[in-house]
C-alpha cells in the first residue's frame, strides 16, 4: 500500500514459522500454532488448537487459508458449525469466535454464535456515560479493553470485509468528506458516511441529558469555496455550509445531508 513493502517482515517471519511453530494435516490444513515460544528454556507455549484460533484474525488478511482453518477448528469445538446447540463456556473461547465469526461465518452462523455467547460476553450499556461495554462476567471495575476491542470486530465486520481492507483498500476515502472536531463523548456520530453523492450525519447524545441539544462540527474535504455545499435538515430545508465547513447539528440521531447546493 502506497508504495511500501512492510509486508515482507511478515514472509520472511512465517517461512520460519511455518515449519518451526505450526502443526499441519497430512493434506496441508494447520491443525495448531504455538501462541508463544520461549527460546531461553526452549518451550512451545500453548501449542495447540487455542494457540491455531487466538492469532486467526491476525492471519485472515496475510494466510487467509490458515486463519479459515482457525475458524473452522473454532466453530467445530463449540458446535457453531450446523444447526446444533453453541457452548461457549468462558471469554477466552468466546471472544475469538465471535472476532472469526465476523470475517468468516454468514449472516444466520453468526446470528446464532452472538446469541449463544451472550451470557458469556454479558453486554451493558452504562447510560450515563453513554457507553456499551462487555464485562465477560468478570465483575471488574474497567472492561477488558483488548477482549472488547476483539469481539466489537467481530460485530462490526461483514465476511471478508477485514481482508479487504488490506487487500482491496479504498484509497479514495481519504479524499472524501469527513467530519471533524466532534463534542466526544459529549457527542458521537452515530452515522458519517459519504455515499458518493451526500455526506450523511446524525449527531448521537451521550446520556439524556444532551438529547435535543445542539452542537457543531466541520467538514473538510469538501473541495470548493464557500456557497458550493449545503445542509439539508430533517425537515427538508437547506442551509448553506460556511466557507470553513462548520454546520450544527441537533442531537438526537436524526439525519442530515451535505450536499452540493443545486
Amino acid at each position: 500500500m502506497f508504495g511500501t513493502d512492510h509486508h515482507s517482515a511478515f514472509g520472511e517471519w512465517w517461512e520460519y514459522a511455518r515449519h518451526n511453530y505450526v502443526s499441519w494435516s497430512a493434506d496441508g490444513t494447520a491443525t495448531a500454532i504455538d501462541l508463544y515460544y520461549d527460546p531461553v528454556v526452549d518451550e512451545h507455549v500453548a501449542h495447540g488448537p487455542v494457540g491455531l484460533v487466538v492469532p486467526g484474525w491476525y492471519l485472515a488478511p496475510q494466510r487467509r487459508e490458515v486463519a479459515e482453518a482457525a475458524w473452522r477448528l473454532g466453530a467445530m469445538l463449540t458446535g457453531a458449525l450446523g444447526e446444533g446447540p453453541i457452548t461457549v463456556p468462558n471469554p477466552m473461547m468466546a471472544t475469538p469466535l465471535v472476532q472469526l465469526a465476523g470475517e468468516f461465518a454468514d449472516a444466520s452462523a453468526k446470528a446464532r454464535i452472538w446469541a449463544a455467547a451472550d451470557e458469556t460476553l454479558e453486554p451493558t450499556w452504562d447510560r450515563d456515560a453513554g457507553e456499551f461495554t462487555f464485562g465477560f462476567g468478570l465483575a471488574e471495575e474497567h472492561p477488558r479493553g483488548q477482549w472488547n476491542a476483539r469481539a466489537m470486530a467481530g460485530w462490526v465486520c461483514t465476511t471478508g470485509a477485514w481482508s479487504d481492507v488490506f487487500n482491496q483498500p479504498n484509497l479514495t476515502k481519504f479524499d472524501q468528506p469527513t467530519v471533524v472536531d466532534v463534542d466526544f463523548p459529549r457527542v458521537s456520530m452515530s452515522v458519517a458516511r459519504w455515499d458518493g453523492a451526500a455526506l450523511n450525519l446524525a449527531a448521537s447524545p451521550q446520556n439524556t441529558s444532551v438529547r435535543g441539544s445542539r452542537s457543531t462540527v466541520r467538514l473538510t474535504n469538501l473541495g470548493d469555496a464557500a456557497g458550493s455545499w449545503a445542509l439539508v435538515r430533517p425537515d427538508g430545508e437547506t442551509v448553506p455550509i460556511a466557507a470553513d465547513g462548520t454546520v450544527e447539528l441537533t442531537v438526537d440521531d436524526t439525519l442530515y445531508q451535505a450536499q452540493r447546493a443545486s
